[in-house]
């Protein structure tokens, strides 16, 4: 073992606090070199002197004497009112704050995938585009539409129709008795024609 290793290894070795192989190896470099012989008893005399000192006690006034230091240094070092407010309210709003924009940005992120699912699905195909383009044209029916093909043996009906073209109700106009054995052709007739 090195001087230098010896030396580094004294405050431990007065303590105790060395393992088996160390201590036997400080004792036997103790044994040969008296520089560090001579090092180690100085430091062994000085543990001694300071265990014989004691620990010292307290002064009786000691807690008087840190109030009084403690309340002079809060009076050299008084804020404002307003200054005071606004720390306080600095530090209420950082405990807050924190959860408050945790919660935020998980309702966020919930109403924005909660949106996603929800919102009605919009056809993404548009119509086939047609190479000839023809305006909507009206087809005539199977019946005469024009007011000089009604004459006295013809019948006469009133259709309601809703806002999509399709027949809602209907009232026979001309001789309704007559037109009791027309019923299910005339119903076939309104039922198909939009």
């Amino acid at each position: 073992m090195t001087c230098a290793q010896a030396k580094s290894l004294f405050s431990p070795y007065l303590d105790g606090a060395v393992t088996g192989t160390q201590m036997h190896a400080i004792s036997q470099h103790l044994q040969f070199c008296a520089l560090c012989r001579r090092e180690y008893i100085s430091l062994q005399q000085t543990q001694q002197l300071l265990a014989k000192v004691g620990s010292r006690r307290a002064p009786a006034d000691l807690a008087l004497k840190l109030r009084v230091a403690v309340s002079q240094e809060a009076a050299h070092s008084r804020r404002p009112l307003l200054q005071n407010f606004f720390v306080r309210l600095e530090n209420a709003l950082n405990a807050f704050m924190v959860p408050a924009t945790a919660g935020l940005a998980t309702a966020v992120v919930i109403f924005i995938l909660l949106m996603g699912f929800l919102a009605p699905l919009q056809a993404d195909n548009p119509d086939v585009p047609l190479m000839l383009y023809t305006a909507p044209q009206l087809q005539q029916a199977a019946f005469g539409t024009a007011l000089d093909s009604i004459s006295d043996d013809s019948l006469v009906i009133e259709a309601y129709v809703d806002s999509n073209g399709r027949v809602q109700d209907y009232r026979i106009l001309s001789n309704p008795t007559e037109a009791k054995s027309l019923l299910p052709q005339v119903k076939n007739m309104l039922i198909f024609t939009t």
